[in-house]
């Protein structure tokens, strides 16, 4: 492994290679006090010889001639034989004797392990490769294989190479299939422009839209931003809104275009009019992603490449929208007859029918705001229905089995419990690899994955992998009926991996305070109520029960007619019970311990600690350490005790069933515990998903301020009034609707990115009722009475409010099966559904109520 580890790291783009599972070695010293007792010795007169033999001590240096040599002297263990011939003499006595002739000294492994390591049921050392910082995780992954594969033929005979996690595989599937994803929702949204635009147009936007997705590509190359699974998310979502731009224009021509007007002077036109307002409208959308882009907590890293994608995309979207669509619209659109009435455009049975009905509702203006106001009312109450889920689930077919044994146990035990555990497990047929990480949290192998802080020898980690991740349905509650069956003293929890920042359980309530009797008890009540939610699984806090501890009470008197100090009988119980480390043999580049202990035979059980041997300068000779106590006793302590903001804190945490969202739980057993009555000086906090969603939330919060006063401000100079913009803010709140209508129907949770989908909604939203505004005041400068104006302006924007509508939803299909941006789809296919219907009803009739404008027949 360490020859393995040194190759690896040579490896480019390797920052470390971190060994886990190793099983130490050391000399070991094992003095018979029953000899050292008939010569008169005592230890400390055989662990200093031992000391000072290997203290690398300076000798100094000496010039010769020209050069300056140092001088290092001899003596030092080189081998196993030069420590059994150390020669020790006894200061007292000047006795002199070698150390094998009392002590026998071997080379072995350090009983117990701190760590074991378990692949498929056979012990293994892992190692955790990390790449260095902007390296490619699919390039490194090729050449760490490539390494492996040269180094292969070097390895020892029955030794293999297996792998538990190998994130380069993993991101290769992921991209391919988001890829595909990505090239479906291309040719969806160019199928829809055909469909609804007609050929020669559709085949133009679809140009355009290649153009645009090809540019913000490149850009992205040259700014350092890879191809991964949030910014080919990223450009998904964008697809429909990198099209917005190039209809608006498309169509402005297009009109013009078949009226017989001049295509030159047609797109001078049609871009010297919508450049602004579209820019405007462009920023705003942009802007919308700007908290998640600027969040300094996990969750703004993990997502901060959508923000730099959307602003990228839809910012070449403008520039192409401006200057490639017009040229590819001069060049491929057909002309209409230049003589003769120009044919209105606008005479379909869906123009027409649009027209009757907006006319209505401008008629029926209050009642129209009345059901729209009752719609939200409704939105909002079923909006508290929702489900509940910070981030969703991964799909990796690998999922944790944390399992627990009480504090204070001995990792042999855990050991062969998971041994057992595991032996049932693989002869599941469904199940492909078993990995275990035994006494200590696991290396850290995916982002995502937070590894247990804890030194408990009774914890282990269970990586089990299976065929299909649809066997983990009945594969998961037959391990645990298993494990509650079988081991009854035990806790088992099973997990899945989760696609974004979290923690390893779901519910934590912190209590911080003074005194630790009284955090206690406070744990406890909160304890007890999760225990009571029906689907709770594991329910504990991380001070873990009290272990015992054992403790000699030290005589002074007694001690000091002896000449036996503290040290000197911690040192014997430490040596007679586990080793005493008392030197260091150099191997090469590695120190390897040397530790004195007692021979098998002499090692004393629990109930002989009495009779432990301890060296007594003033009696010389060895005595019980009976003579030096005056008892034992057995008392119970803190295994661990924690801080948080330098307050002792103790975190009760839960866990739900597996499969269930632990919202359910929070929202169970919040206000129970929010009721226990705290003394004077105690706090209570929540942390797990909740922390975690409302720092996500404030991250954004905290970085929204800026863009909202910008997107109010440019709405503002677009229109250079109040009214206006006061009617497109009005609008914002309405999406509620279709965001509720889509969460409650589909049943997906809301979570981060459904947040995100609400934001970007927000965007898509004010752009287009900006859009139409502006049409509003082009038709109102052309001579046209105000109604007419807005019932024109409104018809005349339908086609193209609706196209970047339609494209955006039917674009962002392939998302829904994707279980990260499944709720940002979701909500931005249902919300932005229905607000292009509140689009182009709501903000005509606002703007007729703003300007008082009254109706008469058309």
């Amino acid at each position: 492994a360490d020859y393995l580890q040194q190759e690896l790291l040579l490896v480019p783009n390797v920052s470390k290679v971190v060994l886990w599972g190793v099983h130490n070695e050391a000399i070991f010293v094992e003095i018979s006090t029953s000899r050292l007792a008939q010569l008169g010795l005592g230890l400390d007169t055989v662990y200093a010889s031992l000391q000072e033999q290997n203290m690398v001590l300076p000798a100094g240096s000496i010039k010769v001639g020209p050069e300056y040599i140092r001088i290092s002297p001899t003596g030092n263990y080189d081998t196993i034989e030069s420590i059994e011939n150390l020669q020790i003499r006894d200061p007292q006595s000047d006795k002199v004797i070698y150390l094998k002739d009392i002590a026998t000294v071997v080379r072995d492994y350090v009983e117990p392990p701190s760590q074991v390591l378990h692949i498929n049921g056979a012990p293994g050392i892992s190692m955790g490769i990390s790449i260095a910082s902007g390296g490619n995780v699919v390039k490194l992954g090729e050449a760490v294989n490539q390494r492996i594969d040269e180094l292969m033929e070097m390895l020892p005979v029955g030794m293999n190479i297996d792998v538990i996690n190998f994130q380069a595989t993993d991101v290769t599937k992921s991209i391919k299939a988001f890829v595909i994803n990505f090239l479906e929702a291309i040719g969806i949204v160019v199928i829809v422009l055909l469909i609804f635009m007609g050929v020669r147009s559709g085949l133009l936007i679809g140009s355009i839209l290649a153009v645009t997705v090809l540019g913000s590509i490149i850009i992205m190359e040259m700014s350092g931003i890879s191809l991964e699974r949030i910014s080919l998310g990223a450009l998904i979502i964008a697809l429909g809104m990198l099209v917005d731009n190039a209809i608006v224009v498309t169509e402005g021509m297009l009109i013009r275009i078949q009226a017989g007007m001049n295509r030159i002077k047609a797109a001078g036109e049609v871009i010297s009019q919508t450049q602004m307002p579209l820019l405007g409208a462009t920023i705003i959308a942009v802007l919308a992603f700007w908290g998640i882009g600027m969040s300094q907590d996990s969750t703004g890293e993990f997502c901060r490449s959508l923000f730099q994608v959307m602003f990228i995309s839809l910012m070449m979207s403008w520039i192409t929208a401006i200057t490639v669509t017009p040229l590819f619209c001069k060049m491929f659109l057909k002309g209409g007859s230049v003589t003769g009435e120009p044919a209105d455009p606008y005479k379909g049975f869906i123009f027409v029918t649009y027209k009757k009905m907006l006319s209505i509702c401008i008629r029926l203006r209050w009642l129209t705001v009345l059901v729209a106001v009752g719609m939200l009312v409704a939105s909002v109450y079923g909006f508290g229905l929702l489900k509940v889920s910070f981030f969703p689930p991964s799909t990796k077919a690998m999922v944790m089995v944390s399992y627990w044994l009480p504090s204070g146990s001995d990792i042999r035990q855990t050991t062969a419990d998971i041994s057992k555990i595991e032996k049932h497990i693989l002869e599941d047929e469904r199940v492909t690899s078993v990995t275990s990480y035994i006494g200590d949290g696991a290396t850290r192998f995916i982002l995502t994955f937070v590894p247990e802080a804890t030194g408990d020898d009774g914890y282990g980690l269970m990586l089990v992998s299976v065929n299909d991740l649809e066997d983990f349905t009945a594969l998961v509650p037959e391990m645990e009926r298993y494990i509650t069956d079988n081991f009854p003293d035990a806790t088992a929890i099973t997990r899945k991996f989760v696609l974004g920042p979290g923690d390893d359980y779901d519910l934590e309530a912190r209590f911080s305070g003074p005194d630790g009797k009284v955090l206690r008890q406070l744990s406890e009540k909160a304890q007890a109520i999760m225990r009571n939610y029906p689907d709770s699984a594991r329910v504990w806090d991380d001070w873990r029960p009290p272990v015992k501890r054992i403790v000699p009470l030290f005589d002074e008197v007694k001690a000091k007619q002896a000449g036996v100090s503290r040290s000197m009988l911690s040192q014997a119980l430490e040596t007679a019970v586990v080793g005493t480390q008392v030197g260091l043999y150099r191997e090469g580049d590695d120190l390897i311990p040397i530790i004195s202990r007692l021979p098998d035979d002499e090692r004393l059980a629990v109930e002989n600690l009495q009779d432990i041997q301890i060296y007594s300068p003033a009696l010389k000779k060895s005595i019980p350490i009976s003579q030096v106590i005056s008892g034992f006793e057995t008392i119970s302590e803190d295994a661990f005790r924690m801080r948080f903001n330098r307050l002792l804190t103790v975190n009760t945490r839960g866990n739900i069933k597996f499969g269930m969202l632990p919202n359910a739980m929070q929202r169970a057993v919040e206000t129970e515990i929010e009721a226990i009555e705290l003394p004077p000086g105690y706090i209570l906090r929540w942390g797990a998903e909740k922390e975690n969603s409302a720092l996500a939330q404030a991250g954004i919060k905290a970085n929204m301020a800026a863009p909202t006063i910008a997107m109010i401000l440019i709405i503002i100079m677009l229109f250079n009034n109040l009214r206006q913009p006061a009617i497109i803010l009005l609008l914002v709140p309405f999406a509620l609707i279709g965001v509720t209508v889509g969460l409650l129907g589909s049943g997906v949770p809301f979570g981060f990115m459904s947040l995100l989908g609400m934001l970007s909604l927000t965007g898509m939203l004010i752009k287009n009722a900006i859009v139409l505004i502006d049409q509003i005041n082009i038709e109102l400068a052309e001579g046209k009475e105000p109604l007419i104006a807005v019932v024109d302006a409104s018809v005349s924007r339908m086609r193209p409010v609706c196209m970047a509508a339609i494209t955006t939803v039917l674009g962002m299909m392939p998302l829904v099966v994707d279980p990260f941006f499944q709720g940002l789809a979701v909500t931005v296919m249902g919300g932005l559904s229905f607000a292009t219907v509140l689009t182009l009803i709501l903000v005509p009739v606002f703007y007729v109520i703003f300007y008082r404008v009254k109706w008469q027949k058309i």
